[in-house]
């Protein structure tokens, strides 16, 4: 009797415990003294299509707004195409490397021909996407990461099966898709001129056809313009996810950045500061980001080779960008 006493006394016990974390913990978090912590949660939550919840349900949008605009320190601009100028020696090494820190394990893709680039689409479109595999083996692709984004809300309702491509996305010299909404005109590119050259910022859509883009896709920000860092100030606003990227070096050299964060494997992530920090280390003049989160996969040689954190396994996404 005195052993089931004792039983129900822990059990209780540790109820009241789990229900006061529930409580106390978010209050800590979105209200005690802990900003940074806040901001950063908050910022990784609200760039992500399908983790909204975890902070509307504590914080009023007004307050999420300030602290999004606060966390926005990231400068604007267009690439010129003029301050690349290589000789194309139609190189078809591709390099792997393996990146990491405290917080993040990656690996960074170097393709030394920019010609092999190509955009693949999901053969479902516009109803669904598909994974990243699956565009690449129906392209034969040697190597895959994930590209652009997708609109996850219709009419109120989440969807998250990657059929609705934001912005635009360019094949073979065709604007197949245009979602594009801008309040000056100006559309978040990153694409790949026919020989080869990558210009990622802001342009408007005749500034897109004159520059003759190839292949393409929308998405934002850019990292690097001109071998300039556009975060100068803060970790750019986006929180600590998984990131996907892509660069060019001045050789013509393209770089796939993949980087892997699971709280279920110890690492939270990386921001865009850091991705952008990697970027500068291998030299890359002009880079952007792409979709993150539970997008970003990595195809290579017929596996992908990082670790999506979408319980799921791999996201369904509109678009790749591939070499093969």
């Amino acid at each position: 009797m005195r052993n089931m006493i004792l039983t129900k006394r822990i059990i209780v016990y540790l109820v009241f415990e789990f229900i006061l974390s529930i409580i106390v913990i978010p209050v800590l978090i979105f209200y005690g003294p802990f900003a940074n912590i806040r901001n950063t949660l908050v910022t990784s939550a609200m760039t992500t299509f399908s983790h909204k919840y975890i902070v509307t349900l504590f914080l009023p949008q007004s307050k999420i707004d300030e602290i999004m605009k606060n966390s926005n320190n990231i400068a604007t601009g267009s690439s010129n195409k003029n301050i690349l100028n290589f000789t194309n020696s139609h190189d078809n090494t591709i390099e792997v490397y393996d990146i990491s820190s405290n917080r993040f394990k990656g690996k960074v893709i170097l393709i030394h021909d920019p010609t092999r680039i190509q955009v693949g689409i999901s053969s479902k479109l516009p109803k669904e996407g598909e994974t990243v595999s699956t565009i690449a083996k129906e392209n034969n692709a040697i190597v895959a990461i994930n590209a652009g984004g997708f609109i996850g809300y219709v009419n109120g309702a989440w969807t998250g099966s990657g059929g609705i491509p934001g912005g635009i996305i360019i094949h073979n010299g065709k604007i197949l898709y245009d979602n594009a909404y801008s309040t000056d005109g100006k559309i978040d590119l990153i694409g790949f001129t026919d020989d080869g050259k990558l210009l990622v910022g802001k342009y408007t859509l005749d500034e897109i056809k004159n520059a003759g883009i190839k292949e393409g896709v929308s998405f934002r920000p850019a990292l690097i313009i001109n071998g300039e860092p556009m975060i100068k100030k803060g970790d750019g606003g986006w929180g600590s996810t998984s990131r996907t990227a892509i660069g060019q070096r001045k050789d013509g050299t393209v770089i796939f950045l993949v980087i892997d964060g699971t709280f279920i494997r110890g690492l939270t992530g990386a921001t865009l500061k850091d991705a952008q920090n990697v970027m500068l280390d291998y030299g890359v003049v002009n880079a952007a980001n792409l979709d993150g989160g539970s997008s970003t996969t990595l195809y290579y040689k017929g596996k992908v080779i990082n670790n999506p954190i979408n319980p799921l396994g791999e996201r369904m996404v509109p678009t790749i960008f591939y070499a093969k």
